[in-house]
């Protein structure tokens, strides 16, 4: 079978200009295949209140101490930067857990303050979103992932070493009546844990008005335990909830999204499956990264960083800094390198980087 670039996480750019040999006068987030940055994840924390199997262990980790972490006013900066300067359009607050983030909300309300106001989205485990999620609506929170990965209480147990279940439905449930939409649930099925739950996850989704998307486990958790052999895959997902429904795809331009959409049983319901392992889609991504201590990340994979928090620290101009995080973004890899025989797992863990 023929594979394309595509497939293996590459642009899509023509053998004759993969790479262009010099910076263009652009001041956007553009690489070197010609791809623009115009997605912004920006993780709030590396802590989280649930310990899933998949990320770390029971014991946690080693959080960042707070003197490393950006201030309110460091991140302020870099997303007035961000947006103003360098052409972001989206950002995405992550974690770890975002919820964790004192201040959240009035750091939301800022970011939305903003000219052009950027569209807003928050990742959350719904621990604690119960109580905060009109809150976060008030603030400028256009869109919501939540994770969840079990309807069964002691599953969820087993997955997340926590007896949460009912909190985050109560969180999901508060933020559609918060009037949050669309409410995306994010789901890694673990083989022969909870893979017997895809038909029911769905239905769920489907009977209460969220988007569910399935997401392929990937290398990025902190015992380094993952192995392709255990990890159940798109095409394996798909079979799946063939059992329960009928899936088209769904014929809307996917563009740079992550996930690839089906309509279920004719829609207007639809499913995702980020196939990050075995359907990369390096080659639209328009996503950079920041981290909490104030790195700009290149790819979710990626094994060097930018430090803009001692540029910020050091007296550096906006200019400068945002010629820095332009210079960052042009040596963007063609894709994230899972495939290759050299591929290295990051030395951080997702909840170090931010989903």
């Amino acid at each position: 079978m023929l594979v394309t670039a595509t497939e293996l996480g590459l642009p899509a750019v023509r053998r004759s200009a993969q790479r262009a040999p010099d910076r263009p006068a652009d001041p956007r987030l553009i690489d070197t295949f010609g791809r623009v940055a115009t997605d912004l994840r920006i993780s709030l924390t590396d802590r989280c209140n649930l310990r899933c199997t998949y990320c770390m262990p029971a014991e946690g980790l080693d959080w960042m101490p707070r003197e490393e972490q950006l201030t309110d006013e460091e991140l302020l900066r870099l997303i007035r930067i961000a947006v103003h300067d360098l052409g972001i359009r989206e950002l995405r607050f992550t974690g770890g857990e975002p919820l964790l983030r004192r201040g959240l909300e009035d750091l939301i309300a800022a970011a939305a303050a903003l000219e052009p106001r950027p569209d807003i989205s928050l990742t959350t485990n719904g621990v604690g979103l119960a109580r905060r999620a009109q809150a976060l609506a008030d603030a400028g929170v256009n869109r919501l992932n939540v994770s969840m990965d079990t309807l069964r209480p002691e599953r969820f147990v087993t997955i997340t070493r926590r007896d949460r279940l009912s909190d985050v439905l109560d969180g999901l449930a508060a933020a559609r009546a918060a009037g949050l939409k669309p409410i995306k649930i994010n789901t890694v099925l673990l083989r022969g844990v909870n893979d017997d739950e895809a038909v029911d996850l769905l239905r769920f989704a489907v009977d209460n008005g969220y988007e569910l998307r399935f997401i392929e486990q990937m290398p990025l958790d902190a015992q380094h335990g993952w192995q392709r052999s255990e990890m159940i895959t798109a095409g394996e997902i798909l079979q799946l909830l063939e059992q329960g429904f009928t899936l088209t795809p769904d014929p809307t331009e996917r563009g740079g999204a992550p996930a690839e959409r089906w309509l279920v049983d004719g829609g207007p319901a639809v499913v995702g499956v980020i196939a990050s392992v075995t359907r990369p889609f390096c080659g639209a991504c328009d996503r950079t990264r920041l981290t909490a201590d104030g790195q700009v990340r290149t790819c979710l994979f990626a094994r060097t960083e930018t430090d803009l928090r001692g540029l910020l620290r050091g007296g550096a101009t906006d200019a400068e800094i945002a010629d820095a995080w332009r210079a960052a973004m042009w040596g963007k890899l063609a894709g994230h390198g899972i495939d290759e025989p050299g591929f290295l797992q990051p030395d951080r863990p997702m909840s170090a980087i931010g989903g």
